[in-house]
């Protein structure tokens, strides 16, 4: 146990600073030769421990047999087990200062850990062979903002089960063909994968994570995750990874109360307990947990090779009154209700993330009105790349869900977006959120018979595609899923067979395909010059009717939409040239499942000023139905 320390003074002073970036690669447990003997390095941060010692099946689980010393005054207890390998189960034991209190706990910086309900962790290693370089060479190379960005989110427990097999969900090497020909295929840019971070209870879907540095043993070992990354890359995909620093589980072997005292979280409930979740809540103003928050995100992406991080619940960080009552929470030191310590850990991560991986997205789910989210931190934003634009969600559900008869009296949810479109750059997100807890499918939200509930659900995703913003959209609701989503069963492939369910998955795949091909519908998704409006006021019809335009083409897409089941035929609406227009896509196709009224192919503009424009083209407005025409040069 006297081996040299893997742990330099730099790396004591930076972690005790809050600034280390790359902890994994220092504390946690680590294969390595010493004096030609091969064995593993342990270490921990228990400050508030009198006693810490390494528990393993090597050794019986004895609480004396390998102890490890402390490391000056950083409160890093150290040491090396020879003749210890991969695959070794273990845990740390401490004995507290305080309260007499001991406790086996997992390691906090484990890359692998046991399958749950077993809560060990696993001496292991990261070596992998990439086959991606292709990808993130030309990843180096993209525009950011510009670049088309349509997102499929994933449960990677739930997307396939194997039926004849118990019902068990994929492993991340069974998925990895399957899910990079599906994404493909169906033209989204990214998968985003709810986390994928080990976590104790399966059905919190990741979101109570206990290892910050360890990809689920539910589905395999951290190569297989590689490998399942890797792949999608291959094939062009992207994949984001859901990441949680609000808040971690109340797991005995977790980080919670860690070494007899609370060390990630803070000791006050009204600070350090979350009351929605039942979780603890970080300590942002603590260097060292600052330091393991910048290591985990900074891990996935180095190690990895993830496109970027979506970082969960971000306004729960924001705020120290969030969801509490009156008299239940402690104000900042200048009375606010802002956690101030939660802001600048988040801005110093989104600086430390864009300066190593600049090429990356980070995207903030953000449930307020906080101004900047996915502004520079040098103007005093919190830096994130893109924020979930929640409001547009809740509003376009809450439009869709009324009959169409009483439509017109709702208008403003659909126009009232575009009031503040471009404060922040935006991702328009149908996730898995909108079809759990008692909420349905998004099919199910529909109102009419079946015909009227596909028709107004390809509506929804043709004004979504169409409007400024990146796109996300939960498995599943690709080709209208009828049941609300069970994270413990399979997603209903079986409906397929049906005509309605296909022509919805062409319907998204076409939008995609579409999205991803036209300038005009992407480069200026998150800039006001790639909107206009050509009417947003006929509530009386429920229609809108809008143009959207790219930086580097002339061409120009006009979007007319329908909410109500009436054919509208000789529909003018204005526009901005004349020359023909050519219908790109029209939701009303029989191909999707629609009633197959269309304009041929495209019409020709006339000189009859309309809508404040120069020009007037006249179409077939199907019912329940988006209609996209392209005019300029190339159209």
């Amino acid at each position: 146990m006297s081996a040299p320390s893997a742990l330099s003074d730099q790396d004591l002073y930076l972690f005790n600073e809050g600034s280390h970036l790359r902890l994994y690669e220092k504390l946690g447990a680590h294969p390595t030769v010493v004096d030609g003997r091969p064995g593993v390095r342990f270490a921990v941060w228990a400050p508030n421990a009198e006693f810490a010692s390494v528990v393993g099946d090597w050794n019986g689980w004895k609480r004396e047999s390998h102890p490890l010393r402390p490391r000056a005054h950083s409160g890093i207890w150290e040491g090396f087990v020879p003749d210890v390998g991969i695959g070794a189960v273990y845990k740390f034991h401490l004995r507290s200062r305080a309260r007499h209190y001991r406790v086996d706990k997992a390691d906090p910086f484990a890359i692998r850990a046991e399958v749950s309900p077993r809560t060990a962790s696993i001496v292991w290693n990261l070596d992998y062979q990439w086959g991606d370089k292709e990808w993130l060479e030309a990843r180096a190379q993209k525009r950011g903002l510009a670049e088309p960005i349509s997102i499929y989110e994933l449960h990677v427990g739930s997307w396939r089960r194997v039926a004849e097999d118990g019902n068990r969900s994929l492993s991340y090497r069974e998925l990895a063909p399957l899910l990079a020909d599906y994404a493909r295929s169906m033209g989204f840019t990214h998968v985003e994968l709810l986390p994928v971070m080990e976590h104790p209870f399966f059905g919190s879907w990741g979101y109570q994570t206990t290892g910050y540095f360890a990809a689920s043993s539910c589905y395999g070992s951290p190569q297989d995750l590689m490998y399942l990354i890797d792949l999608l890359h291959q094939n062009g995909v992207g994949v984001l990874l859901d990441w949680v620093p609000s808040h971690f589980p109340t797991d005995e072997h977790g980080l919670g109360f860690f070494d007899g005292t609370h060390l990630f979280e803070h000791g006050d409930p009204r600070q350090g307990f979350h009351p929605d979740w039942g979780s603890c809540i970080f300590n942002y103003g603590r260097h060292e947990v600052r330091s393991f928050l910048l290591s985990s995100a900074l891990f996935w992406l180095d190690v990895f090779h993830a496109d970027g991080l979506r970082v969960d619940a971000v306004a729960s960080m924001l705020y120290l009154d969030y969801s509490r009552k009156e008299g239940a929470w402690i104000p900042n030191e200048y009375g606010g209700r802002e956690n101030l310590a939660a802001v600048s850990f988040l801005r110093r991560l989104n600086e430390e993330v864009y300066r190593h991986h600049p090429d990356v997205h980070m995207i903030a789910e953000e449930s307020t009105s906080w101004p900047m989210v996915s502004r520079p931190t040098y103007a005093g934003g919190l830096g994130f790349g893109m924020k979930w634009d929640m409001g547009w969600m809740h509003d376009a559900l809450a439009y869709v869900s009324h009959d169409p008869v009483h439509r017109s009296f709702h208008h403003s949810d659909l126009t009232f977006r575009m009031l503040y479109a471009f404060t922040e750059n935006f991702v328009l997100p149908l996730s898995h959120d909108e079809v759990v807890h008692g909420k349905g499918s998004l099919l199910g939200k529909m109102p009419g018979d079946d015909w009227q509930k596909f028709a107004n659900l390809r509506a929804l995703y043709g004004s979504m595609w169409t409007q400024p913003g990146k796109k996300l959209l939960f498995m599943g609701c690709e080709f209208a899923q009828r049941a609300e989503w069970n994270h413990d069963a399979s997603l209903e492939w079986n409906l397929l067979e049906w005509n309605p369910h296909r022509g919805m998955q062409r319907w998204v795949r076409d939008l995609n395909t579409l999205y991803r091909g036209e300038p005009a519908l992407h480069e200026l998704d998150c800039d006001p010059a790639g909107f206009a409006w050509i009417d947003c006021n006929d509530s009386s019809t429920s229609t809108l009717v809008y143009l959207r335009r790219g930086s580097s083409t002339p061409d120009t897409v006009a979007v007319a939409c329908n909410w109500t089941p009436v054919p509208r035929p000789g529909f003018r609406l204005g526009v901005p040239h004349g020359g023909f227009w050519r219908e790109l896509l029209n939701s009303d196709s029989a191909w999707y499942g629609g009633s197959d009224l269309g304009n041929g192919g495209g019409v020709a503009a006339q000189p009859v000023p309309w809508h404040g424009q120069p020009h007037s083209i006249v179409i077939t407005l199907p019912p329940l139905a988006v209609v996209i025409l392209k005019g300029g040069p190339t159209a």
